[in-house]
């Protein structure tokens, strides 16, 4: 049971849409963008082909930094930062597929500035689907959906899925059996 809420175009329409925004508002010049693995690193990506000129794009793995890491099992998988350039004094843009909670922004924040101190840090997710637990908000948003809180959002990514959609399915108990 899932229902699709943004489709393929939809998607390459945000994208491209939220980089001329991003340009027309703050400028390329002096900005970075980094996308949080995994599909926040793809659509990073993404976001910068739109660009008039490509800038410098980054790749952060947040697993040391969540809140949660010592309950994430024996055996997390922990990929590696790629950020080859100095953020100091930087535009940074900072690229997640779903805003739930704001956990892991607030991850993704602590581990960019133990890499240094940007000139700021505008964050751009695809999908907003409320229910925060910190006080976070994205300064560029693809669309705001409302969803249950016994619902998930599914960002799917050709990259990693094999086709681009995002969807709301019933989360799962861990049992076999929808919440």
């Amino acid at each position: 049971m899932e229902r699709k809420i943004i489709c393929k175009e939809e998607i390459e329409k945000i994208l491209k849409e939220i980089s001329k925004k991003i340009e027309k508002e703050i400028g390329i010049k002096d900005t970075v963008i980094v996308g949080i693995k995994r599909r926040g690193a793809i659509l990073a990506d993404r976001i910068n082909k739109n660009f008039s000129k490509k800038i410098p794009v980054g790749y952060l793995d947040i697993t040391f930094y969540r809140d949660d890491f010592s309950k994430i099992g024996a055996h997390p998988v922990v990929g590696t930062t790629e950020i080859l350039f100095n953020i100091d004094d930087k535009k940074v843009i900072l690229v997640d597929d779903v805003l739930y909670t704001g956990r892991t922004i607030r991850a993704a924040l602590d581990a960019l500035i133990d890499l240094g101190r940007p000139k700021f840090v505008k964050l751009f997710v695809l999908v907003d689907r409320g229910h925060r637990e910190l006080p976070i908000s994205p300064d560029f948003v693809g669309k705001k959906v409302n969803v249950k809180e016994n619902e998930m959002v599914e960002v799917r990514l050709k990259e990693i899925d094999k086709k681009d959609e995002v969807v709301v399915v019933k989360k799962w108990n861990g049992k076999g059996k929808t919440l």
